[in-house]
């Protein structure tokens, strides 16, 4: 288990001053927005932590503690990543299935990333990049792919392009997120469990409820590595029932 508590201290000793006066060159010409961005991610011991750790980006860290606390990623385990780029969720499902077999005495998982975007190479993973996640076409791929044509579990970091309008951006997020329903019947085995992200707001309760339906387990959590300022939250899910 990563000993969150003792690495983040040591690394806000060292995150604050000296990171800000080395960076201030870099904040010329920026508008304030842009300017702080960069403060706030100079401060922000989870990205510095990311690097030590060698991971894509910060969000690794919400999934090692949503995996953590709830056990969903073992041994064997097989799992689509949806939102896969840059591919950080991927690494902690990597190792935490033993997809490259880097465990002999345990079974070896699988890991397959989806996403829009480009997605660099990751031993132990099978990316599907520049494709859509909705699509009946990557559900067939998946199927393929996937051992047995079924998945164990479902993650989702995707998000929808900000917009800058919050009722909007919600609505969308929470769209994006019910797709996740029509993945599930596709290639979710039953018992199977979903993470899926999600922005809080007044339709949250609509994404809850299409998960209700189809998981006898919901329930809402905010990882430490989540902002306290943002509207981020993770629904999790388990024990699907095929409809």
């Amino acid at each position: 288990m990563w000993k969150s508590s003792v690495l983040l201290h040591k690394l806000c000793i060292h995150t604050s001053a000296a990171l800000l006066k080395r960076a201030s060159p870099n904040l010329k010409g920026k508008s304030p927005a842009e300017q702080r961005w960069l403060v706030r991610q100079l401060r922000d011991p989870f990205v510095k932590a990311a690097r030590v750790e060698n991971y894509r980006c910060r969000s690794a860290f919400k999934l090692l503690e949503i995996d953590d606390k709830y056990n969903i990623l073992r041994p064997g385990v097989s799992v689509v990543d949806c939102g896969a780029a840059p591919g950080a969720w991927s690494q902690i499902a990597v190792k935490r299935v033993n997809a490259t077999g880097e465990s002999p005495d345990h079974p070896c998982g699988a890991v397959i990333g989806v996403d829009l975007l480009h997605i660099s190479p990751l031993d132990g993973a099978r990316f599907l990049p520049n494709q859509d996640i909705t699509s009946p076409a990557t559900h067939a791929e998946l199927q393929r792919l996937l051992p047995g044509g079924l998945a164990d579990v479902i993650l989702s970091d995707m998000a929808p392009n900000a917009s800058g309008f919050r009722e909007m951006d919600h609505e969308r997020m929470i769209s994006m997120c019910l797709t996740l329903l029509d993945l599930a019947d596709k290639v979710l085995k039953p018992g199977g469990c979903l993470v899926c992200k999600f922005w809080d707001g007044g339709l949250s309760w609509k994404l809850q409820q299409g998960l209700a339906e189809v998981f006898k387990e919901v329930k809402p959590i905010k990882p430490k590595a989540s902002r306290k300022d943002s509207a981020e939250l993770f629904f999790l899910a388990k024990s699907f029932k095929k409809r």
